[in-house]
C-alpha cells in the first residue's frame, strides 16, 4: 500500500496519523493491527515510556508488539534525566522525517496530551529561570510541604494542576514559575497559561484519531491493567530501580505505580492498598486525559466497543486515511 504526499496550496504536506485517547483503551494495540494493514511505525507520544528500566509501570509495548511495529521515542533516557515536550518535539520530527524516508506512514501514539500539542502546533517558549523565585517555591516546599505548592499552583493554573501530580516537586515548580512569571507577587498577577502553544496549522496532511469507550468498560480495563501490571512484577521492577540508585524524591519515579511501590518497598504501605490506590489514580488520571483530549476540535472519536474491538477500530482507521487520501 503506497502512502501518499499531499499537497496543500501547491506546496508537498506530508502525511501523519495521531492516535489518541485515555490511558488501557488500546492506542498501542490498535497501532500493531494496523500495521498488519498498512506500512507504518509508530512515534510514542508518552512521557513516562522514555524512561529506560521503567517498562512495566509505564506499559511499553512487548517485544512482540515490538517485532510486529517499530516504535520510537521508547527508552531514550535514564529516569534521573529530565525530558520535556520540547524535547520530544524535537526527537518527533526527527523519527517521522525519518520514517517517511522508509516509504512508511508515521503514526504518532500516546495519551501524553501536552507532547502531541508541542509536535502539532509548537509551544509558546517560557520565561526564564528565576533564581530567587525559585529559591523561595523551594523554600515553601521544604517548610510546608508540595502540596503547598501544588495548591498554589491550582490557584494560577488550575489545567497544570490536573496534569501534574503533587508530589512532582521539580514540575511544580517550573509550572509555578511560568505562571508566575512577569507578576509582582512573586509574583502574582498575570496568568500566564503553562504548556501555551502557538495557533499555527500543522504543517501536516493529518489524519488524528481519538479511542475511547463507556466509563465502566474502561474502568474494567484499567483494574485488569493494573492487575497485570503486578503480576508481571511492578513490585520487583520498583525494588530494582531503587536498588540502582534512583531516588523516589526523581520525578520519573513519582508516576502512577513507581510512587506507589516505592511506599511498598520502603514499609510505608501494604501491597493491597498501593494497587487499590494505583487503579483510583489511574482513572484519574484517564479522566484528565480525555478532558485535554475533549478540546481539541480536529479529533475523529472512534468508540472501540462500538465498533467490535480493536480489530473493528483498525478497519475504521484504515478507512478514514483512505477517505483522506493518506494511503491508497
Amino acid at each position: 500500500m503506497e502512502i501518499p504526499r499531499a499537497e496543500r496550496g501547491g506546496e508537498p504536506q506530508p502525511a501523519l496519523l495521531v492516535i489518541v485517547g485515555p490511558t488501557a483503551v488500546g492506542k498501542t494495540a490498535v497501532a500493531v493491527r494496523l500495521a498488519g494493514r498498512i506500512p507504518l511505525e509508530v512515534v510514542s507520544a508518552d512521557s513516562r515510556q522514555v524512561y529506560r528500566g521503567m517498562d512495566v509501570g509505564t506499559g511499553k509495548p512487548s517485544p512482540d508488539e515490538l517485532r510486529v511495529v517499530p516504535h520510537h521515542l521508547i527508552d531514550v533516557v535514564e529516569p534521573h534525566e529530565r525530558y520535556h515536550a520540547a524535547r520530544f518535539r524535537n526527537d518527533a520530527r526527527r523519527a517521522l522525517a525519518e520514517i517517511r524516508g522508509r516509504g512508511r506512514l508515521p503514526a504518532v501514539v500516546g495519551g501524553t496530551g501536552l507532547y502531541v500539542r508541542a509536535l502539532l502546533k509548537g509551544l509558546d517558549p517560557a520565561p526564564p529561570a528565576d533564581a530567587g523565585l525559585r529559591r523561595e517555591l523551594e523554600s515553601v516546599g521544604d517548610t510546608q510541604g508540595s502540596a503547598v505548592l501544588h495548591g498554589r499552583l491550582r490557584e494560577h493554573d488550575p489545567a497544570a494542576a490536573d496534569r501534574l501530580h503533587p508530589h512532582d516537586r521539580v514540575r511544580v515548580i517550573r509550572a509555578l514559575e511560568i505562571a508566575l512569571a512577569g507578576s509582582p507577587e512573586g509574583r502574582v498577577g498575570e496568568r500566564r497559561p503553562v504548556g501555551s502553544w502557538a495557533t499555527a496549522t500543522p504543517p501536516f496532511r493529518l489524519v488524528m484519531v481519538g479511542l475511547c469507550q463507556p466509563r465502566e468498560i474502561l474502568r474494567r480495563r484499567i483494574v485488569d491493567r493494573v492487575q497485570a501490571m503486578v503480576a508481571r512484577g511492578m513490585i520487583e521492577e520498583v525494588r530494582g530501580l531503587l536498588a540502582a540508585g534512583f531516588a523516589e524524591t526523581l520525578p520519573a519515579m513519582g508516576g502512577i505505580g513507581y510512587r506507589h511501590f516505592c511506599a511498598v518497598v520502603r514499609g510505608r504501605m501494604p501491597e493491597a492498598d498501593a494497587i487499590r490506590l494505583m487503579i483510583r489514580d489511574t482513572g484519574r488520571y484517564a479522566k484528565r486525559q480525555m478532558t485535554w483530549f475533549a478540546r481539541d476540535p480536529e479529533i475523529r472519536w472512534i468508540d472501540v466497543d462500538a465498533l467490535g474491538g480493536l480489530d473493528g477500530a483498525a478497519d475504521a482507521i484504515v478507512q478514514q486515511l483512505t477517505k483522506e487520501g493518506l494511503i491508497e
